[in-house]
C-alpha cells in the first residue's frame, strides 16, 4: 500500500500502523514525492524501525518529482538538484531493503529542437546514477504518464541494462488517453514496479482497484506472464473522499486480495 493514501507531507508513523492492521505485508513510500527533501541518515534508520515495529518491508519508492526537479533539464541547476534527490531516496531504498525507485519521465520539451539536448540530459543523469543503483542493489523504474506512447521510455530502455532500468506501470495513467495495456505488452519484459489503481479514464482519480474501467482482466493476464515478481502494490489514495480511514484501508486491502487472485490464476 503506498504510504501517501491521505497525504505525503504528514508523519507515517501512525500510517504504518493502519496499513499493517488492514492487513498489508509492504509499502510503497511515496511520502515527500514532489519535494526537494532529503532525508538524512537518523531518519532512514527511524523509518526502517517504523517498518520492523509493524512487520512491514519495504517493497520500492517514488522518487521525488516536480518544479525544480528536472532530471532532463539542460541548463540550470534542475538536473544537479534532480540527481542529488535521487540519489537520496535510492540510498534510502538501499537500505531499507527496497528494490526499486519509480522515477517519472520529465516532459518531453514542445520543440523538436530542443528534444536532441533533452535527450541528451536524461541519459546523463541515468549514467551518472547507473553505479550508485548497482552500489546499493536498487533499480531505476520509469513510470508511465497519462497519454503515454512509451517512446521515450523505449528510448532509454534499450540502451540500458534490465538489471539497472525498467518500467513502473501505473495502471491509472494507463487508462488516460492511449492504451496502456498494449504499451505494457510489449514492454512486459521489464516490469519492475506497478502501481495499481483505478479511473473512469478522463482524470487521475486513484480510485481504488475494481471502482472504475481499468480492464483488470486483461491487466492481470498481461502481469502474470511479465517479469515482475513482487506483490500487488495499490496506489490508490482517499484524498478529497468522506470516507473513514480504516474502512478504506479495509477496502483497498480486499481489492488487493482480488487483483492478486486474478493474477495468480491468469499464470496457472
Amino acid at each position: 500500500m503506498t504510504t501517501d493514501y491521505v497525504d505525503y507531507k504528514d508523519d507515517p508513523a501512525l500510517r504504518l500502523r493502519k496499513i499493517a492492521d488492514a492487513g498489508f505485508s509492504h509499502v510503497h513510500w511515496c511520502q515527500e514525492w514532489c519535494t526537494d527533501h532529503i532525508y538524512d541518515r537518523d531518519r532512514i534508520d527511524a523509518i526502517g524501525k517504523y517498518l520492523e515495529e509493524n512487520e512491514l518491508e519495504l517493497l520500492d519508492l517514488h522518487a521525488p518529482h516536480g518544479r525544480g526537479l528536472g532530471w532532463g533539464a539542460t541548463g540550470g541547476s534542475q538536473r544537479e538538484n534532480a540527481i542529488r534527490c535521487i540519489r537520496n531516496r535510492i540510498l534510502m531504498t538501499g537500505l531499507l531493503g527496497g528494490g526499486a525507485v519509480v522515477i517519472h519521465l520529465p516532459a518531453r520539451p514542445p520543440e523538436p529542437v530542443d528534444l536532441p539536448g533533452w535527450r541528451k540530459a536524461l541519459r546523463s543523469s541515468l549514467d551518472e546514477l547507473l553505479p550508485y543503483c548497482r552500489q546499493n542493489a536498487v533499480r531505476i523504474a520509469l513510470e508511465n504518464m497519462p497519454d503515454d506512447d512509451f517512446e521515450e521510455i523505449e528510448r532509454l530502455l534499450e540502451s540500458y541494462e534490465p538489471d539497472f532500468l525498467g518500467i513502473c506501470y501505473d495502471s491509472g495513467h494507463g487508462n488516460i488517453g492511449r492504451d496502456g495495456l498494449s504499451n505494457l505488452q510489449r514492454n512486459k519484459d521489464r516490469l519492475i514496479a506497478v502501481h495499481f489503481h483505478d479511473n473512469e479514464g478522463s482524470r487521475d482519480s486513484h480510485s481504488i482497484p475494481f471502482t472504475g474501467t481499468v480492464d483488470w482482466k486483461r491487466l492481470a493476464s498481461i502481469i502474470a506472464s511479465s517479469s515482475y515478481g513482487g506483490c500487488v502494490s495499490l496506489e490508490s489514495n482517499m484524498r478529497g473522499m468522506d470516507v473513514d480511514e480504516d474502512e478504506y484501508l479495509r477496502d483497498a486491502f480486499g481489492a488487493g486480495v482480488r487483483l492478486a487472485r486474478m493474477i495468480r490464476r491468469a499464470g496457472e
